[in-house]
């Protein structure tokens, strides 16, 4: 006996939906016709199952929907691309309920990881794209052997202002793990919300003047900054007053010299670097302790989840029809 996989392509066909009408000869003008069965999109063509297709195929799959027009053109059925479109927003829309109760239940977590990125949104009428933010709020406590599903939620916005992570956050009073953008500072500020730095982003900086040339203040902060994640890759998966009593051991101290050194060092080069080392290495006030994370349990060094998430996003949004349009107006996008 011997086995070969062998594919079976996918088939399309009409549904075709008959309802007869029925009338009594004793009886006058009485018609009776069966109820036409309720479709996601009124009066329109597709079934509930080709639209989750074109869902699946552009959200999970990245096909852009010009391209899946060309796969179904190839098989005889004519969709425009714009078509395609509708219907994507119109199954945003009804998916509505699913992504509010998503966003609600990671705000009920205790921690939450938020980042944003520009995207290109169609502006019809000018022959060209302008430039949206998309925004994520992400949650998982794998690493920390949680026992909650990962998630994560994308909230489209025009801009930047800091009334939108205040209004996508409305009801959150736990610790969010960000990079050093100002608008989480306002969000702190008027709400119960806790910041939690990235050490990602403190890394950044510093990681591109070394690459540029010879830096030897910023090899020797690298330096300092990969011991902690040295730490971190050491107590993955431990319990939580375990990762808890590491860091306090060892994390803190290294935080504790790392602060004053770089002030020190930030005196020797000079005022423009200095002033961008300082708003991004987070040098103010609090935030430079509070990166060391030694009074949170399950929050790691930097937000592997969202970064992995946008890269998802990017690839998704290829053709941009699904931030414009009709489908531009849902919340899904």
């Amino acid at each position: 006996m011997s086995e070969r996989l062998d594919i079976v392509p996918a088939q399309l066909r009409v549904i075709v939906v008959r309802r007869p009408k029925y009338a009594c000869r004793a009886c006058e003008d009485v018609v009776v016709q069966a109820p036409a069965p309720a479709r996601l999109i009124e009066g329109g063509l597709p079934t509930e199952a080709t639209v989750a297709q074109v869902l699946v195929s552009k959200y999970a799959d990245h096909l852009p929907l010009y391209r899946q027009a060309q796969i179904y053109a190839r098989q005889g059925i004519n969709l425009d691309r714009f078509t395609l479109a509708d219907w994507v927003g119109r199954a945003a829309w009804h998916l509505r309920p699913v992504h509010e109760r998503l966003l609600g239940k990671l705000k009920s977590s205790p921690k939450l990881f938020a980042d944003e990125t520009t995207v290109p949104v169609l502006d019809p009428g000018r022959g060209k794209t302008k430039t949206g933010q998309l925004w994520a709020y992400a949650h998982d406590d794998r690493p920390w052997q949680g026992a909650d599903p990962p998630g994560v939620a994308y909230v489209y916005a025009p801009d930047r202002k800091a009334e939108r992570p205040i209004a996508h956050l409305a009801g959150f009073t736990g610790i969010l793990q960000v990079d050093g953008y100002g608008g989480y500072r306002v969000l702190a500020d008027k709400s119960g919300v806790t910041l939690a730095f990235c050490w990602a982003h403190v890394r950044r900086r510093f990681y591109e003047l070394a690459a540029a040339g010879p830096a030897p203040i910023a090899s020797e902060a690298l330096r300092r900054i990969a011991e902690l994640y040295k730490i971190e890759d050491a107590i993955r998966g431990r319990s939580a007053n375990e990762r808890r009593a590491m860091r306090q051991d060892k994390c803190r101290a290294i935080v504790a010299d790392l602060e004053p050194w770089l002030r020190e060092k930030l005196g020797l080069i000079s005022q423009t670097k200095r002033a961008d080392l300082l708003a991004d290495s987070g040098l103010r006030n609090q935030e430079f302790s509070r990166r060391n994370g030694e009074d949170r349990d399950e929050q790691g060094l930097h937000r592997p989840l969202s970064g992995r998430a946008f890269r998802r996003a990017k690839t998704t949004s290829g053709d941009c029809t699904g931030f414009g349009g009709r489908a531009g107006r849902h919340p899904l996008r």
